[in-house]
């Protein structure tokens, strides 16, 4: 009897280590990813921050109204 108890006990054991195998898989993907997308806000924030020390861009009280205003 206390070995079906054991073998029970060291299955759940395997399964629970298996979803938290799994889960951490998910979370690895998630983090990678929102790696990638901070690497694309900091080049697009370094670009609006270089055309901003340019004047590319005024600001907007700077800015020329258009004839029809």
């Amino acid at each position: 009897m206390e070995d079906k108890i054991l073998e029970q006990r060291f299955i759940d054991i395997e399964i629970n280590l298996a979803n938290q195998e799994k889960m951490l898989e998910e979370l690895n993907s998630v983090v990678i990813e929102q790696g990638k997308l901070i690497d694309i806000l900091r080049k697009q924030n370094k670009m609006l921050f270089e055309a901003l020390k340019e004047d590319t861009v005024k600001p907007l009280s700077e800015e020329t109204r258009p004839p029809h205003y």
